[in-house]
């Protein structure tokens, strides 16, 4: 579910914890009823404070995402997977909207984007971390356009 989140990201931990969480309910990876490692447990793995992970937990049953059985564990909760996909998609969506926009701002046309676009989608990478180097090397090439 969580393999690894990323100290240096701008986004703070416990959110990633809480995108990764979403992300895997809205793509299946996560099913109701499915359960969630301890927070001891997935602390350790990710190297956080437990209290971090605890927050993260909390607001997803906050938000109707995870219930809690006392002694047993943190748990997804049924019935959610269909509006736990369409949240994605929306903040999604609307973060891809403002991104394209910024790009037509700067200069870049549509060749310019789906460029990235495409290479972006042939790079297995996780949220949140560092840009791969071969996404950094398109923003050094510079085509000629005729205007």
């Amino acid at each position: 579910m969580i393999s690894n989140i990323d100290i240096h990201s701008s986004v703070a931990v416990y959110v990633q914890i809480e995108n990764h969480v979403q992300f895997a309910i809205a793509s299946g990876r996560l099913g109701p009823g499915d359960q969630l490692p301890s927070v001891r447990e997935l602390s350790e793995r990710l190297e956080v404070n437990p209290n971090t992970v605890a927050k993260a937990y909390r607001d997803l049953e906050v938000m109707g995402l995870l219930y809690t059985r006392r002694g047993m564990g943190v748990f997804v909760n049924k019935g959610i997977e269909t509006k736990c996909r369409e949240e994605c998609r929306k903040r999604i969506i609307g973060r891809l909207h403002e991104v394209i926009a910024e790009a037509k701002a700067s200069g870049m046309d549509a060749e310019d984007v789906n460029e990235v676009v495409e290479k972006s989608l042939s790079i297995d990478s996780s949220p949140y971390g560092p840009t791969p180097p071969q996404l950094l090397n398109l923003a050094k090439a510079t085509r000629k356009k005729s205007r």
